[in-house]
C-alpha cells in the first residue's frame, strides 16, 4: 500500500509553468482562508493516513518508482507539522503493508531503505514519539533494528505520537491480537470454554498493535482510491473517512485543511 522515506537527493524537480507562482499564491491564500474558518473544537485527536499514489505520481512526472517513494517520504514531516499546528495528538502512517512485502526485490529493497531513512528522520526530529505497528517478524533484521531504535530514542518525547505502520495488515493485526490473547489466557490456566464464556470486545482491543491509544477519528486516503485495503479494520469501526484525489507526494496543506473542515462538518453518531 505505501512507501516512503528520507525525502532527499533523488526527487526529480517538477516543471514550473509561467503561472506556477501565481497558482501557488492563490492556493496559499485559499489555505489561509480555510484555516481561518476551521472549527478548532472539532479537530480529530487521531488521524490515520493511507499514503497512496507515490508510483503513479512518479510515472506522471516521468520519474522512477524510487523517486516517487522518496518524494512521498519527504511529505511526512510536512504533514506532521500541519498536525501539530492543529492539536492532533496521534497520527498513524501506513508506510508498508504485508502485501507490499511480495513486491519484486528490485523495488522492495530500495523501498525498505527509504522507509528506514524516514523513520530515522522522525526519530532525529526531536518532537515526535515513534511507535511501530505491524508484524516485526516479517521484516528484515535491519528494518527491525531501525524501528526498535526509533521507539527507544523517542520514548520520552512529548509531541505527536506517530504510529509507523510497516509490515502492517488489518487482518494480520486481528490474528496477532487473538493469538496473543489465547497465549496470555493459556498461561493463566484459562480453558477455551472459560475464555469463550467471558470474552468481550475489550479483551481483543487490549492486544492490538495500538493498545492503549484512542481509535482514529479520521482516516485520510490519497490518490482517489476509495477503499481501506485492510487499514486499521478493528479501530476504524466508527472513523470518518476522507478520500482525496491528489497523489500523496502532491498532498498540500490546503488538502489537509479541507479534510479537517469536512470532518468538522459531520455529525458523528457512532451507530446511534
Amino acid at each position: 500500500m505505501l512507501r516512503h522515506a528520507g525525502g532527499r537527493s533523488e526527487e526529480r524537480p517538477q516543471r514550473r509553468g509561467p503561472y506556477a507562482a501565481v497558482r501557488e499564491l492563490v492556493v496559499g491564500l485559499y489555505a489561509r482562508r480555510v484555516e481561518g474558518r476551521l472549527d478548532t473544537d472539532q479537530v480529530p485527536g487521531h488521524i490515520g493516513v493511507i499514503l497512496d499514489g507515490n508510483r503513479r505520481w512518479a510515472r506522471a512526472a516521468g520519474g522512477t518508482t524510487e523517486q516517487g517513494h522518496r518524494a512521498g517520504a519527504g511529505k511526512i514531516q510536512e504533514l506532521l507539522g500541519w498536525c501539530s499546528e492543529t492539536d492532533v495528538e496521534v497520527v498513524t502512517l501506513w508506510l508498508l503493508s504485508t502485501d507490499n512485502l511480495d513486491r519484486p526485490e528490485q523495488e522492495l529493497v530500495p523501498l525498505l531503505g527509504i522507509i528506514e531513512d524516514a523513520v530515522r528522520d522522525l526519530a532525529s526530529d526531536g518532537r515526535w514519539r515513534v511507535h511501530h505497528v505491524g508484524t516485526m517478524d516479517l521484516l528484515p533484521p535491519g528494518t527491525q533494528a531501525v524501528l526498535k531504535e526509533a521507539e527507544e530514542a523517542t520514548a520520552d518525547n512529548t509531541g505527536i505520537l506517530v504510529n509507523v505502520a510497516v509490515g502492517y495488515g488489518g487482518r494480520q493485526e486481528i490474528t496477532d491480537a487473538v493469538r496473543s490473547l489465547l497465549a496470555e489466557q493459556a498461561e493463566r490456566g484459562t480453558s477455551l470454554a472459560e475464555l469463550a464464556e467471558k470474552l468481550e470486545v475489550e479483551h481483543i482491543s487490549e492486544h492490538l498493535y495500538t493498545r492503549g491509544q484512542p481509535d482514529p477519528d479520521l482516516v485520510i486516503r490519497t490518490s482517489g482510491e476509495q477503499r481501506l485495503s485492510g487499514f486499521m479494520l478493528w479501530q476504524s469501526a466508527h472513523s470518518e473517512y476522507y478520500f482525496c484525489e491528489v497523489f500523496w507526494p502532491a498532498f498540500r496543506k490546503v488538502d489537509f485543511l479541507r479534510a479537517l473542515r469536512d470532518y468538522a462538518a459531520r455529525h458523528r453518531r457512532y451507530g446511534g
